[in-house]
């Protein structure tokens, strides 16, 4: 027979320990250990037998395909994360920073998703339904399609969506305030949060219906709850932003039904989450054309290539040791970008403070931003603007040479609309297969010496 015995669980990471200690020795966590009653199965004990028929191995050429139909959203930027809609009987999981607007993205998605004949139900664990009226109130939503049930009790969820016919999706704010009565731990540990996700993958793959979790994080970013949580789910989605800045990056980390990495933009104003149809004009429609230490960089962000500004600057220090201050790039790779300006270039950074920023709130971490962060430095520092219609590609090497790229072509076509003639790309790369648009020109460099000399004017 099972028998019965107390476990300290990891709030952090999921691993349990016999005793209780005050640092996790799995993750590193300090106080994250909570005792729970666990039943272990008896050491000689027999496996279950089967209770149904069993399925019987097929070929995998016999397989039939998968068909599926999504439910379209009006919300261009959601479905294009997405892979183009809803799959029926997908779970979503959505996390983000306190504030950032995910309770109002699902509130805006439930209200266009839903009909009369179809109405999505909306399940709060944290807020009143009075506070989610006022927030309705203020989006200008009716709220005709949606039913609100203020409940944390997944059974009782499970039991009023039964009750529903014929649901459009189920929406749950959020899994970290959920619970099953069959555990005796706290909402938000690992076994509430594993148990209440697997439950609501179970119900969604029985009905047919898809339903959306959001999630909370961690200070480090990470969802909250164990890892497994991710498994259990289809999709996750991360909303990510500066609070500082109106921009919102909705970005796609796992897709069993689409590509992963895809990123959709919103803007968050009074009537909610706007979609921003063209970033790039968005993000440079603010710049000054003619000032050292500003430079335009081509990245992609999932399929989707975005300009974005870049700006550097570099003052005499007053201490000792010279600060390097980043703000939306990988601190790392500026160092790298530093180290060869002044080594390969002959640039004396070395008593002074170099600053470098992304306009617009962005985080970049991709090596082809690094070609336009070294000119802008090396501008500021000559007092020298880069030309107004140049747009920089490329991976800076530790030897001072340019790298290629993945997804030029997409690139140049991007920074061609937008008005920019000339874009300056590694010259490692085949020019004669690249196709390129009528009226922009591409200057291949081999180094970053030549890619400066060419920028500025």
């Amino acid at each position: 027979m099972a028998k019965t015995e107390t476990r300290w669980v990891c709030q952090e990471c999921g691993w349990s320990f016999a005793r209780q200690m005050g640092k996790c020795p799995h993750c590193g966590a300090w106080e994250t250990l909570v005792e729970t009653v666990v039943d272990t199965p008896a050491p000689n004990a027999a496996l279950p037998a089967s209770a149904g028929p069993t399925t019987r191995p097929q070929r995998l050429s016999q397989v039939d395909g998968f068909h599926e139909q999504r439910i379209p959203i009006p919300m261009g930027e959601l479905a294009r994360v997405l892979g183009g809609g809803l799959v029926p009987g997908s779970i979503i999981l959505i996390g983000g920073e306190p504030g950032i607007g995910k309770s109002t993205l699902l509130l805006q998605t439930a209200a266009m998703l839903g009909t009369e004949e179809r109405p999505v139900l909306y399940v709060s664990g944290e807020e009143s339904p009075g506070q989610i009226k006022l927030r309705a109130r203020r989006l200008n939503l009716t709220g005709e399609t949606v039913l609100m049930l203020p409940e944390t009790e997944v059974d009782a969820v499970l039991v009023q969506a039964e009750a529903q016919p014929a649901l459009q999706a189920l929406i749950v704010d959020s899994i970290q305030t959920a619970h099953v009565a069959d555990l005796n731990s706290a909402a938000g540990s690992v076994s509430q949060v594993r148990e209440c996700a697997a439950r609501l993958q179970r119900w969604a793959k029985q009905s047919g219906t898809p339903v959306l979790l959001v999630g909370h994080v961690t200070k480090e970013g990470a969802i909250a709850g164990p890892k497994v949580l991710e498994h259990i789910v289809d999709t996750v989605l991360y909303l990510e932003g500066d609070p500082f800045h109106t921009y919102r990056l909705l970005r796609s980390v796992k897709n069993r039904f689409g590509a992963t990495s895809e990123v959709g933009v919103f803007e968050m104003r009074e009537e909610g989450l706007v979609e921003v149809a063209n970033p790039s004009e968005a993000f440079l429609a603010e710049r000054m054309v003619n000032v050292p230490g500003s430079a335009i960089a081509i990245i992609m962000e999932g399929t989707r290539p975005l300009l974005v500004e870049i700006q550097a600057l570099a003052s005499a220090t007053s201490f000792g040791n010279p600060r390097r201050t980043v703000n939306g790039l990988d601190f790392n790779r500026l160092l790298l970008v530093v180290a060869v300006l002044t080594r390969r270039i002959g640039l004396r950074l070395a008593d002074q403070d170099v600053f470098a920023n992304v306009v617009g709130g962005l985080q970049i971490a991709e090596p082809a931003v690094d070609l336009a962060v070294a000119v802008a430095l090396a501008s500021t520092v000559r007092d020298r603007p880069v030309a107004a219609d140049l747009a920089l590609v490329g991976e800076v090497g530790l030897s001072g040479e340019v790298r290629s790229v993945g997804q030029l072509e997409a690139r140049i076509r991007e920074a061609a609309r937008l008005g920019f003639r000339k874009v300056l790309i590694p010259r490692t790369l085949n020019r004669q297969k690249l196709r390129l648009p009528e009226g922009v020109e591409t200057a291949p460099v081999r180094s970053v010496h030549e890619a400066i000399d060419l920028a500025l004017t």
